[in-house]
């Protein structure tokens, strides 16, 4: 988008891959998130604005004995059926963290607390994607546009006018709505002066990378 070109003119935020990963689980009572997919679209600075280079995604089998619940089939479409075949977490997240080869990076989410606490608790599979620093959509919206009631996805997209991916609440069309979202993040508040460079974007919206915590809970409600 040609409306970034401000800031992506700033040293650090020029240097950085943003990695814009999304997860979508199960929810057991009592106990951390499990992802079933994930999801990640790699955006680097180009002539223009932010351009796709390479994106990524797989279905992730539960541990045995996990159900999908009706619930989960109803927000997310994935069945059982689907995970019967789908690879065990190590080889998916292992296979995503030999991609990481030419940093520095910066994973962004919506409501990026969500994909830390799975990140940490997958950490043995993904060591190098478990140190990255988060950018939060949510947070940066907040301070964008604190107008608004609701700064969920669907909100924020209706509100910007972007047009919404198909299969929501799939991995991949959730990260491509976030991935719009955040280019707009970076366009309107670069013109705005809100931010300025990468550092401002940390400030308002940045997160350290989680340790494993013994309850990381998702926050279905903010997708």
């Amino acid at each position: 988008m040609a409306e970034t070109a401000a800031l992506c003119g700033e040293v650090a935020f020029s240097r950085h891959t943003y990695l814009v990963i999304d997860f979508e689980g199960l929810t057991p009572a009592g106990r951390p998130a499990v992802p079933v997919e994930v999801a990640v679209l790699a955006l680097t600075v180009a002539a223009d604005g932010l351009a796709e280079s390479w994106r990524y995604e797989s279905l992730i089998a539960p541990p045995p004995g996990m159900a999908v619940t009706s619930y989960d089939m109803r927000l997310t479409g994935i069945t059982a059926a689907m995970l019967a075949t789908a690879a065990r977490p190590e080889r998916v997240m292992g296979e995503l963290d030999r991609r990481l080869t030419a940093p520095p990076y910066r994973l962004v989410a919506h409501h990026a607390p969500t994909e830390a606490g799975i990140i940490a608790h997958q950490r043995r599979h993904c060591p190098e994607l478990a140190g990255i620093p988060l950018l939060d959509t949510v947070r940066l919206a907040r301070a964008l546009y604190p107008e608004l009631s609701s700064h969920r996805l669907d909100d924020l997209v209706r509100y910007l006018r972007i047009e919404p991916p198909a299969r929501r609440h799939r991995a991949m069309p959730d990260v491509l709505a976030t991935a719009c979202l955040f280019q707009r993040l970076v366009a309107d508040g670069g013109r705005t002066g809100r931010w300025r460079a990468l550092g401002d974007l940390d400030r308002v919206g940045g997160l350290a990378p989680r340790r494993p915590a013994s309850r990381v809970g998702v926050q279905a409600g903010l997708f």
